[in-house]
């Protein structure tokens, strides 16, 4: 079974895009699904790109199995959402390893603190731990983390 291919998500494809994030978000135990929370996902989508995301796709055969949005010149990974059916798969691992061909020296990111399956995937990732910070929109405790290439 081939793996799914990481492409540039197309504007036709946003609201799917905003179903897959809704139930991976979901998938943490941290929200439950809604129409308001998949609206509000929807927009932000729209709302990022504008403001400079990269919006990634990873494309199994034309099912949407995750996300990746990136804002390349903050050097930050913003969103890695991998749907429930494709998790534990290592996809997560594949996105991230695209994500270091767009930003190969650093990059940092922020998660979640009750996320703690996704934090500890950062950590053993490579990710260094830098700071807590409150997310003033929605009040969520934020992970701070920052990954440099190793020096050889």
């Amino acid at each position: 079974m081939p793996h799914p291919v990481i492409r540039p998500a197309r504007a036709d494809e946003y609201d799917e895009v905003g179903r897959v994030w809704m139930e991976s978000w979901v998938s943490t135990g941290l929200a439950g699904p809604s129409d308001f929370l998949l609206a509000n996902l929807r927009a932000r989508i729209r709302r990022e790109i504008a403001d400079g995301w990269s919006l990634f796709v990873a494309d199994d055969r034309g099912a949407i199995a995750a996300m990746l949005a990136l804002h390349l010149p903050k050097l930050y990974l913003d969103m890695l959402f991998v749907a429930p059916a494709y998790q534990g798969q290592s996809l997560g691992r594949k996105l991230l390893a695209f994500t270091r061909t767009q930003m190969p020296d650093e990059m940092h990111l922020r998660c979640v603190r009750e996320n703690e399956k996704a934090w500890r995937w950062y950590e053993r990732e490579g990710f260094v731990f830098e700071r807590e910070e409150i997310e003033p929109s929605n009040g969520f405790v934020m992970k701070c983390y920052r990954w440099r290439r190793p020096i050889r």
